[in-house]
């Protein structure tokens, strides 16, 4: 398993002291790829295009239909100005859907209802992308803004194509219902595979422990926060969703809307399991560590007091205090005696080793071995 990278954090916040509405598009941001879908009960027509031209004439061509709008990068400030033009959007909604840093939220209008998530996934590289998907909900119609060019929404348009169940007849709200509850989805897919990572850094916790679990785990924790700080706002959004009177959100969109809150509670619980799953790992390498060292210090102290003894005997016959002057033959008292005994050497020898075998037997009862 391919380790998960550090979190891609992209720039082009708006710039400070900016007029409030205005829309600035970041030098990166990708030019805009759009797919009209008009669906009602008995067909699907879809239409491409790059500009406006292709909305207007779906429009035209079908007036009985309900509309879903997906585009799919940001790059073109003449095309979100002329959406807030034919639509009378309010400047400041278009800001924050080219403004890509908002937190999940919902905001209610005269004729139309304002709502934002934020698409977490990891790109080919293994890193955490955060982006944010936005949704202008209408009669009829409904606006879908994407940063990239990814596809993240198969599942909702093999259903569209299908045509079972509500999706074609719920109106526009079950479409943005539908394309929530496919983005919370990913969040479990995402969970999955942290989770599985965090399966692997435990069995190497247990069979080959090193510092690169716990820079891991950590790696993995600042996944989770994001997970956090994502799913909190999320839960809200579609908190305040359920609690609308606005005839474009159905008592029948909130129905399923619930399941979504319950799924968005599941994703919250997960998150709060898995961080500490990744402090308890954590906490139990250091633990590792430190009783590790301490295994080392206890066989590194039983070395020093076994040979402390020994140094101390080797010291004491080291002074070389002769019993008898070489020179003059005069005998010196309180000198050593055993200085030149025969076999001295080997007698200082074997009573060190004595000294050391003593001593392992009495660490040995006190099972100072048995517990390195």
């Amino acid at each position: 398993m391919s380790h998960i990278k550090r979190v891609r954090y992209k720039t082009g916040r708006q710039k400070v002291g900016e007029r409030p509405g205005a829309i600035n598009i970041p030098d990166d941001a990708l030019k805009p790829v759009i797919a009209v879908y008009s669906y009602n009960e008995k067909e699907l027509v879809k239409a491409d295009g790059h500009d406006i031209k292709v909305i207007l004439d779906q429009f035209k061509k079908c007036t009985d239909h309900t509309h879903w709008i997906q585009i799919k990068g940001l790059g073109d400030a003449k095309l979100i100005e002329d959406i807030g033009t034919h639509l009378k959007i309010n400047p400041l909604v278009l800001e924050d859907i080219v403004n890509t840093h908002q937190r999940p939220k919902f905001d209610e209008y005269d004729d139309y209802v304002f709502s934002v998530s934020r698409q977490i996934y990891f790109n080919e590289e293994n890193e955490l992308c955060n982006n944010q998907f936005s949704t202008l909900v209408k009669k009829n119609l409904i606006i879908s803004f994407e940063e990239t060019h990814a596809e993240h929404f198969e599942a909702v348009k093999a259903r569209l194509a299908a045509g079972k169940g509500a999706i074609r007849t719920a109106g526009p709200g079950y479409m943005c219902y539908a394309l929530s509850d496919t983005i919370i989805d990913t969040y479990f897919v995402l969970l999955a595979k942290i989770g599985d990572e965090l399966d692997v850094i435990e069995d190497r916790l247990y069979t080959n422990a090193d510092k690169t679990i716990m820079y891991d785990t950590q790696q993995l924790k600042r996944t989770l926060i994001i997970l956090r700080r994502i799913t909190w706002p999320e839960r809200d959004k579609i908190n305040d969703i359920l609690r609308t009177e606005n005839p474009l959100v159905t008592a029948e969109v909130k129905l399923f809307l619930r399941d979504a809150y319950d799924h968005c509670i599941q994703v919250m619980d997960l998150i709060e399991n898995y961080k500490e799953i990744a402090n308890s790992v954590i906490d139990l390498y250091l633990s590792m560590v430190s009783n590790r060292m301490n295994e080392i210090m206890k066989v590194l102290t039983i070395i020093s007091v076994i040979f402390i003894p020994l140094t101390f005997v080797a010291g004491i016959y080291g002074m070389n205090f002769a019993r008898v002057d070489p020179i003059t033959n005069r005998q010196m008292p309180d000198n050593l005696p055993e200085l030149y005994s025969p076999h001295g050497y080997f007698y200082a020898l074997g009573g060190m080793a004595i000294i050391a075998i003593i001593q392992v037997i009495v660490f040995w009862k006190k099972g100072w071995f048995t517990k390195l």
